[in-house]
């Protein structure tokens, strides 16, 4: 069974739809649980005509905010919460292979047509991993 878990989460609305999930995988593997949470670098050539400061530091700073929250809702130390500043699918798989990881937990929002053909992060995760990973739907936008 597994032993060491990777919640790779987007600190999106979606997050807690997915934290039920994470707990009971947990609950049922009694692993160890790890997050993780990846800050896309932002061109600073664009920003810094717009007179926007820092604008990644202001997202890692965010994140590291919210990393916290979620990181005292599903009982994680502070050592196993990492923030990463790069391209999402490298960092993930870069963590997980450091910390031994044996099942990393994601969302996926099940897209069709042209933003499948392109990929997703669930998609590049599950194709590089060298462990387990798990892809939890994510339940659809309801329209009104």
């Amino acid at each position: 069974m597994y032993k060491h878990i990777l919640f790779a989460t987007d600190l999106t609305e979606d997050t807690e739809y997915l934290i039920e999930k994470v707990r009971a995988i947990r609950g049922l593997t009694g692993a160890k649980l790890s997050i993780i949470h990846v800050v896309e670098p932002l061109p600073g050539y664009s920003y810094a005509y717009l007179g926007i400061e820092d604008i990644e530091g202001q997202l890692v700073k965010e994140s590291k905010q919210s990393m916290e929250k979620l990181g005292q809702q599903l009982n994680v130390n502070v050592a196993d919460q990492h923030i990463e500043i790069g391209p999402t699918k490298t960092k993930i798989l870069k963590v997980a292979e450091e910390a031994r990881i044996d099942l990393i937990v994601c969302g996926s929002h099940g897209r069709h047509g042209l933003s499948l053909l392109l990929g997703s992060t669930a998609n590049a995760i599950l194709h590089g991993a060298k462990c387990d990973v798990l892809t939890v739907r994510l339940p659809e936008e309801q329209s009104s």
